[in-house]
């Protein structure tokens, strides 16, 4: 009798310190597993080449690096829009998107072209020569694809829209924010409010208007919209930017808050999945200075402004080799979601280096 009780008390014992020490609250997305055996899916490439339209010459067009995709379904497939820089030019670099396909969320096929660059067009003066990067899709509702970006000049980085019907063939629809005040102001980083349709992330209207949290800063920030391409930011009563979320003392996102990839309509509320980085003497004091490490934001339905709840700490940070080392050092930065085959495919950046998949169930 005694043994069964002590047996009794030694798996409670293991299965609430497991409990304890998880990241995860019940309303969070996860719990999230990297694949070390595959990972990463994704690295630079040598061999492809392109004819850059503005530079007029050729360029190996992801040499240098690639990272940071934003990732939907597609006729059955994952479809990756990834980051890729050359090694050309006084910013060591510009960032073009490219196109890769999968059957199984780790092995893909690449197009040998970008699909996403800066051109002789509109947005050369905002896109060249630091490129476009980071970019976040959703669907619309009558299944346009609305990719948010950041349009890098050298100097500024400024949150832009795109729309396309196939993922290939790209329209350039401009600055989110074409006002005056917010024009040429540094913005990033557009995680459109969606929900889950099947395999498809389609944008939801909420109180008549879509919504977008945006922003790398102490604070997070939100905007609203009419049509998913122009933004207008949600303000205080005097005309400041009105923060949704802000860091916290001794946690892995005591530097900045950034979105990662759409934010998700639950039972729960709005979830946004997040990049936070660290400042190790006034943040975590157990990651190194500026590690880049994901938690999750919890946001009423109703009403996208108002926080509810946040995760205690960090439920991914960098561990690995190609996490640690790379372009920019101790960084897993998650910037792609989408549910395949009954599972969450999560894509990041690695050291802003290469990429990598982490998976959970998706009921």
């Amino acid at each position: 009798m005694l043994r069964r009780i002590f047996s009794s008390l030694v798996v409670l014992f293991f299965w609430t310190t497991l409990h304890a020490q998880s990241p995860y609250k019940p309303w969070m997305l996860g719990e999230f597993v990297k694949q070390n055996k595959a990972n990463p899916v994704l690295d630079a490439r040598k061999t492809t080449t392109f004819a850059c339209p503005v530079r007029g010459e050729t360029v190996r067009w992801e040499e240098k690096d690639v990272f940071n995709p934003a990732v939907v379904v597609r006729n059955g497939k994952i479809c990756l829009i990834y980051r890729a820089e050359d090694t050309v030019g006084k910013h060591a670099g510009t960032s073009r998107l490219g196109l890769a396909v999968s059957t199984d969320g780790i092995h893909f096929k690449r197009r040998p072209q970008p699909v996403f660059y800066p051109n002789n067009d509109a947005m050369k003066s905002y896109e060249w020569e630091g490129g476009c990067e980071d970019p976040r899709i959703v669907e619309s509702p009558n299944r346009v694809y609305v990719m948010t970006y950041t349009a890098y000049d050298g100097d500024k980085a400024r949150l832009c829209v795109a729309t396309s019907r196939d993922l290939v063939n790209w329209t350039k629809q401009g600055l989110a924010f074409d006002d005056l005040k917010y024009r040429n102001e540094w913005s990033k980083s557009g995680s459109i409010v969606c929900k889950r349709i099947g395999s498809r992330m389609v944008a939801q209207k909420i109180g008549g208007k879509y919504w977008m949290y945006w922003g790398d800063q102490p604070q997070l920030y939100c905007a609203s919209s009419p049509d998913l391409i122009h933004w207008t930011p949600v303000e205080t009563p005097n005309g400041k930017l009105f923060a949704v979320a802000e860091r916290r003392e001794g946690k892995h996102d005591y530097r900045l808050l950034e979105p990662g990839p759409p934010a998700l309509l639950t039972k729960d509320g709005i979830v946004l999945l997040y990049n936070g980085m660290n400042n190790s003497k006034d943040g975590d004091r157990n990651l190194p200075d500026g590690t880049y490490a994901a938690g999750q934001l919890l946001f009423d339905a109703n009403e996208p402004t108002q926080l509810l709840d946040r995760s205690e700490t960090y439920f991914m940070k960098p561990d690995q080799p190609y996490e640690i080392e790379g372009q920019v050092n101790h960084v897993c930065f998650i910037e792609g979601l989408v549910p395949y085959k009954g599972r969450w495919f999560l894509y990041y950046g690695t050291a802003d280096s290469k990429i990598a998949v982490a998976t959970a169930p998706a009921p």
